[in-house]
């Protein structure tokens, strides 16, 4: 009896440090939406439409480079200096993309803001992961400016999806593990993951066991997810979100296996022992076209989209100790 007593409060202790996180989720109706959110919404649209109308992947590899290129045209329209990390999978060339505002006081700690460009096969990919291109591209005009105490880079990563996904071939491996050599210190890594289809109807909304147990049926909020060593990171993140968004939002610090924990680019800086998180509306626990042929631009709710990009505007600027 005692030992199931132990384990038993044990096990009520682990899912209270899973999932209590700070602060209290924004709750009823959202309010209207700022001038800046309503220009944040017809520039992500415009990104979505750009980079993720068609198949882009390494076997539609025509649309792949015509996606990273519009990429780098915005980044360098943006006023900055576009890097590229470049490798060869199956004798073609392909990238990562990357642009840094180098930080003040704290300059060698790195926060870095990533999403995938790449589509699945068989997908659009406009939500997975257009989307999370799109806000990438409008947090770096949003804080071009920023003057911020650490390092700030924002990574569009390629190769995310099957079959190169945990492979020695995608694209947040390569740069998570150059990272590592480099002995760079990065503090902080956002994985921008499926971020732009929302619902108010209730269930809506599931998850894997045991997360079922403890977040609600309806698909109206953004989630941030980490696994447990990354938990500190996840607490200042969410209660930064909380202060400045008017949005539902929901977090979990989960262990890897759970299923979906570690579905992103999130997981190759883990591997290299760096805090990171997802960022993401949990993909296909909510978006049914998720990894389909409907996955398309029209899918998208940009006006809520917009409101989680400026949310974690102002995230950032907090993370980074931005002026």
């Amino acid at each position: 009896m005692i030992f199931w007593l132990t384990l038993a409060a044990l096990t009520a202790w682990l899912l209270w440090y899973m999932v209590a996180v700070p602060g209290r989720s924004y709750s009823g109706a959202l309010k209207p939406l700022t001038a800046e959110e309503e220009l944040l919404a017809g520039n992500l649209r415009r990104h979505v439409a750009a980079t993720a109308s068609r198949e882009h992947n390494l076997f539609h590899y025509s649309e792949l480079e015509a996606s990273a290129l519009y990429i780098e045209k915005t980044l360098a329209g943006l006023g900055h200096a576009v890097a590229a990390q470049r490798y060869t999978v199956q004798g073609k060339e392909v990238r990562n993309i990357e642009v840094e505002i180098k930080g003040g006081a704290r300059a060698s700690e790195i926060v870095v803001v990533g999403a995938h460009y790449d589509s699945v096969i068989g997908a659009v990919g406009a939500n997975d992961n257009g989307s999370g291109v799109a806000a990438v591209l409008e947090l770096a005009r949003l804080l071009r400016e920023a003057k911020p105490g650490r390092t700030l880079r924002f990574v569009a990563f390629v190769n995310e999806e099957p079959p190169f996904d945990k492979t020695a071939d995608m694209g947040s491996r390569v740069y998570a593990q150059r990272a590592k050599k480099r002995g760079e210190n990065v503090v902080a890594m956002f994985s921008l993951e499926t971020i732009g289809w929302y619902s108010d109807q209730p269930g809506s909304q599931r998850y894997p066991f045991p997360l079922n147990l403890f977040y609600p049926s309806t698909g109206n909020f953004i989630a941030f997810v980490s696994n447990l060593p990354s938990r500190a990171l996840l607490h200042e993140v969410v209660a930064s979100f909380r202060r400045h968004a008017g949005f539902h939002s929901e977090a979990v610090a989960a262990p890897a296996f759970i299923p979906g924990v570690d579905w992103s680019d999130h997981r190759s800086f883990w591997e290299q022992g760096y805090p990171a998180l997802m960022v993401t509306d949990t993909a296909p626990y909510r978006y049914l076209h998720y990894h389909t042929p409907q996955d398309t631009p029209d899918k998208v709710d940009y006006d809520r989209l917009a409101r989680v990009t400026a949310g974690l505007h102002r995230v950032l600027r907090d993370l980074a100790q931005a002026e």
